[in-house]
């Protein structure tokens, strides 16, 4: 009997919990390219992906990083900074409809990921979700955030990722 060999990486990234191969054929089947958001310790990207079978393209990027350019003077990897990391996103893409694929990290009511959907979403992109899930207007405005008034310098970036 011949033996048949499953391709060892897809087993090996299945192993090491980076891919879940079940959802990801899922995501695939509805053709609608991805909104992938990847949380760090410092910093928040999110990237819109089109599947090819080569391999994966990246068609917009837009890091936390890059709101320091705008201005942003505040924490990159907290609420508003995510909600404007979405804003920028939907400004960049020529894509207005997209699909969450948050991958394996676990999405909480109100928490970075929803933030940076709402950005995407007021910002024009087409994304289906539950309005339940996104945070607070007060969350997306930094008041949450003790010892800082982040309002302020949140409306001025904000201002200026719409008018580019």
């Amino acid at each position: 009997m011949p033996s048949h060999k499953i391709p060892t990486m897809l087993l090996k990234r299945k192993k090491e919990g980076k891919t879940d191969y079940k959802n990801r054929l899922g995501l695939l089947k509805g053709r609608t390219p991805r909104l992938t958001v990847r949380k760090f310790n410092k910093n928040i990207i999110a990237q819109i992906i089109t599947y090819n079978p080569t391999g994966d393209i990246v068609v917009a990027e837009a890091h936390s990083k890059e709101l320091e350019k705008f201005g942003w003077k505040n924490s990159r990897n907290n609420v508003p900074a995510s909600y404007l990391v979405g804003l920028l996103l939907s400004k960049k893409s020529k894509q207005k409809e997209a699909i969450l694929d948050v991958g394996l990290q676990k999405p909480t009511k109100g928490s970075r990921i929803y933030s940076l959907l709402k950005g995407c979403v007021d910002g024009g992109m087409q994304i289906p979700h539950d309005e339940s899930v996104l945070p607070a207007k007060e969350r997306i405005l930094g008041k949450h955030i003790q010892g800082k008034d982040i309002e302020k310098d949140f409306n001025t970036v904000k201002e200026k990722i719409i008018k580019s």
